[in-house]
């Protein structure tokens, strides 16, 4: 593999690693640290309704754990191309409840056939990379 698909799957792993435990909390600089998501994006999720995030009595964010398997979901479903106002309409359906996870379900196994066909166009483009690579002398694999 190459680095920057080292890189990325290190961060991954990273993001599963450093999930806080049920009764710990985090900083707004500690969740961006272990998740990988910028203060600013972490702030704007809040904002845009995708998280809600409790304050202490200084008024500063606290996050817990159930925060962060949010911010890793939302940074994942992202990854993945899902947009902004799906993700609003998703968490919008958790915050109504049980009645709504039928309507959840659907759209996860909608996502997933999205993801499946991207996957398979980018096999099919990796192909058409490595057959040029192949053409111009070089051997696919660094």
């Amino acid at each position: 593999m190459t680095a920057s698909v080292d890189a990325a799957l290190d961060r991954l792993k990273r993001q599963d690693a450093a999930a806080p435990t049920p009764d710990a909390t985090l900083t707004i600089a500690e969740m961006a640290e272990r998740t990988g998501v910028s203060a600013h994006t972490l702030r704007y999720y809040e904002r845009i309704g995708l998280l809600s995030v409790g304050r202490d009595a200084a008024g500063y964010r606290v996050y817990r754990a159930a925060d962060y398997a949010r911010v890793v979901f939302l940074n994942r479903m992202r990854m993945t191309g899902m947009t902004i106002r799906d993700l609003q309409r998703y968490v919008a359906l958790v915050q109504q409840g049980e009645a709504t996870v039928p309507e959840r379900r659907a759209m996860m196994l909608a996502h997933r056939d999205a993801i499946r066909a991207q996957l398979q166009e980018l096999v099919f483009t990796l192909e058409t990379v490595e057959f040029k690579i192949a053409a111009y002398g070089g051997n696919p694999e660094p």
